[in-house]
């Protein structure tokens, strides 16, 4: 599989269907709640962390029909053929998934994120190695917090705001020296 093309969505208000009700679940439905998604949970048996989220909870079996108002799928029980089922149902239907620690069964993956404020970086492996994406990740939060990337991106769109606002487009300004400086340590 070829995971080759970044891309950030725009997930707010957007309906999510994700299969499973453990762990590794409730890590991606935070992160889907953190982008503001609209999720439901499907799974025979969900842990208290997840009923404990704002999101829609369904205590059964997946069912097919579960896809209908879904635009996008996670799966992540731990049953390969419900992984695989699930997949396969929403390929048919032209809706993207991804099955967790299964690329075989995905159509994108999800890649490890660092955010610092409106900075966010993704780091991804492709799936070949979901470990060394989230160790990359840990140092990159860290660089981000040591440089200031929140401060100096609150900056720098203070700037771009202001040029807006006086009618200047911002492709014909040299950001580079303006990065640098938001960039420098605060006194």
């Amino acid at each position: 599989m070829a995971f080759d093309y970044p891309i950030v969505l725009d997930l707010a208000g957007v309906p999510v269907l994700v299969v499973g009700g453990g762990r590794v679940a409730l890590r991606k439905i935070e992160g889907l709640l953190a982008a503001r998604a609209d999720v439901t949970a499907v799974a025979t048996h969900v842990i208290e962390g997840i009923h404990a989220l704002p999101i829609q909870v369904v205590t059964r079996a997946w069912e097919a029909s579960d896809l209908d108002a879904a635009r996008l799928v996670v799966t992540a029980t731990d049953d390969p053929a419900v992984n695989a089922a699930v997949s396969a149902e929403a390929l048919r239907r032209g809706i993207w998934v991804n099955s967790a620690d299964d690329p075989a069964n995905c159509t994108f993956t999800l890649p490890a994120v660092a955010r610092d404020g409106a900075v966010t970086v993704a780091v991804s492996t492709g799936g070949a190695s979901p470990a060394l994406a989230s160790h990359l990740r840990g140092e990159i939060e860290r660089w981000l917090e040591e440089i200031g990337a929140a401060r100096a991106a609150a900056s720098l769109a203070d700037q771009r705001n202001e040029l807006h606002a006086r009618g200047v487009s911002t492709e014909s300004v040299d950001w580079s020296e303006r990065v640098r400086a938001a960039l420098r340590p605060q006194p």
